[in-house]
């Protein structure tokens, strides 16, 4: 998949395209069914399929206040973009200069210029422009204007209740622990990404050393706890075959049997790895089953026991 940050950064005629529009935060399947119709529309044409995102939320500009915590990062959304089939992204970088961009600015610049768009797809609640002034509609009457044709794909409803699979939904989910459940909307287990970093080293004093990652990873961290998962080590990957992956036990939490924890952290366990260094590498941790909540222990002996228990119940969750 080829990555553009910039309109300027599209090489002159580049198109045509068919171009799916969208925050994409989480890249889930309400997402992908529109990405999907834009790979099925390309598919009787010589047209690219680009998806048109942005490097944050809309709203950490223009209501910050207003602006939830995102589902993923930059770069997981780029990988979850290129496992779509998509042959380009073009993330725009959401500045004052790009939110002041009339309707009709931003689709000259953006989609005819650069892209050289045939057919522009959207959800129903697309907007864009200055103040929101653009919507399907307003989108239909400049692709008349302009040569392109607009697609509005419907929402992606469960089946049981017939709730709009959104972002919204996956971070409640997520805020409850309910991982099996978000993986369901997400299409793949969530996860978070970032680089394994040194910690109080106190697992490998209780004999189950941990992964450590920063606290600038990317991804919407699930509620404390204990989980079974995965530990994707992304430097290990070689552009040919992914990175190597490891079933691992996940704790989330702030620790507090010790009490020295100030922040929530992430660090996983990979079992039956007991000299395993990761210290700088990225990894993903990838979340498939809540395990227990997160309590305070009393003692370290009873704190062994428990995480032999959760080793136990992680790996009969994992096979």
């Amino acid at each position: 998949m080829i990555v553009f940050r910039s309109p300027a950064d599209v090489p002159a005629g580049f198109g045509p395209s068919v171009v799916a529009i969208g925050k994409f935060d989480g890249v889930h399947s309400g997402h992908r069914a529109v990405i999907d119709r834009a790979r099925v529309d390309a598919a009787n044409s010589d047209a690219r399929v680009v998806a048109v995102t942005f490097d944050r939320n809309p709203l950490a500009l223009l209501r910050p206040e207003l602006c939830p915590e995102n589902l993923i990062g930059v770069h997981q959304k780029l990988q979850m973009l290129a496992e779509t089939g998509v042959d380009a992204t073009l993330m725009l970088t959401f500045d004052r200069a790009l939110a002041d961009l009339t309707p009709r600015a931003f689709v000259e610049h953006v989609l005819v210029d650069a892209l050289g768009v045939r057919i522009v797809l959207v959800g129903d609640d697309f907007r864009f422009g200055a103040g929101g002034a653009g919507n399907p509609d307003v989108l239909r009457e400049l692709g008349r204007e302009f040569g392109f044709e607009v697609e509005v794909v419907g929402d992606v409803r469960a089946i049981d209740g017939g709730r709009r699979v959104s972002s919204t939904w996956i971070r409640e989910l997520l805020a409850e622990g309910d991982v099996a459940g978000s993986a369901r909307l997400l299409g793949r287990p969530p996860a978070v990404w970032g680089e394994v970093v040194h910690g109080l080293k106190r697992g490998r004093e209780l004999g189950y050393p941990t992964a450590n990652l920063s606290n600038d990873l990317e991804g919407f961290i699930p509620a404390d706890g204990v989980y079974a998962g995965w530990l994707v080590d992304e430097s290990s990957a070689d552009g040919l075959r992914p990175g190597i992956r490891y079933a691992a036990a996940i704790s989330v939490g702030t620790n507090p049997t010790f009490d020295d924890v100030p922040v929530r952290q992430v660090e996983a366990h990979v079992l039956d790895e007991t000299d395993l260094d990761l210290y700088g590498h990225r990894v993903e941790v990838q979340f498939t089953n809540r395990v227990r909540g997160m309590v305070a222990f009393e003692g370290v002996d009873a704190l062994v026991r428990q995480m032999a228990d959760d080793v136990e119940r992680v790996r009969k969750a994992l096979t």
